[in-house]
Formats: C-alpha cells, structure tokens, sequence
C-alpha cells in the first residue's frame, strides 16, 4: 500500500484527507509542519507528499525545495493551498512541487493527480 504523507498545520483538515485516503486505499502518516515533514520524509520514505504551503515553523516552499535537493529528490510533492492565483502556482512548481490543488479541495481531481504521480493502490 503506498504510503502518502500530509503536511497540513489544521488537524481537521488532515484528518479529513487522510480519512478519505484512506478509504481509497492509501496509508497515511501526517506531519503538522515543514520540520517535521522533512524528518518524516527521510524516516517514512513516503511515495508522496501532499503539502500545504501555508505551515508554521517551515512553510511549504522551504521544505519542499530541502526534499528536492536530498536524497528523496524524486518524491513526487503536490503542494496544497488556498491560493488559487497563477503567481501561487509558478512559485509552488518553482520551489519543486510536481503538481499543484487549491483548498478546498476538490478530491476526485486530487485523487486524478495522485495516481498519475504514483497509481492506484491495490486492493490486497
């Protein structure tokens, strides 16, 4: 099963994504913000990172451009946000985000975006 990690600073909101997920067939583990992802990452091996952009401590862009210059380089990373310009976008995709969904989220089209990065999990 592959193991996604959500980087999402409102437990709420994580929760909720993870739960659907996980009804979809993926394993999840939750980091609450940029440090923590970046220690989950190398622990973890995740086959995909969701990122909110928005984190305390380390936002999204920081840690995402640390796990694009290490060794889990080729981790795929959809950055989450709820902002939706054009400029949001170019910086996430810049800052090393392989993909990008703004909140709230529209989950069929995430889902689309995950199994093109990674697949569709299957059913044991």
């Amino acid at each position: 099963m592959p193991l996604l990690l959500v980087v999402e600073d409102n437990e709420m909101n994580a929760d909720m994504l993870m739960r659907r997920l996980n009804r979809k067939g993926f394993e999840t583990a939750w980091a609450v913000n940029g440090v923590q992802a970046l220690e989950m990452v190398e622990e973890l091996k995740p086959a995909l990172i969701l990122m909110d952009l928005s984190l305390p401590e380390m936002d999204g862009y920081q840690a995402a451009r640390i796990i694009k210059s290490g060794p889990r380089r080729n981790t795929p990373i959809i950055a989450l946000t709820a902002h939706a310009l054009l400029e949001d976008q170019q910086k996430a995709l810049s800052a090393g985000c392989d993909d990008y969904e703004t909140k709230p989220i529209n989950f069929p089209q995430l889902l689309a975006k995950i199994y093109a990065q990674v697949g569709e999990p299957h059913e044991h």
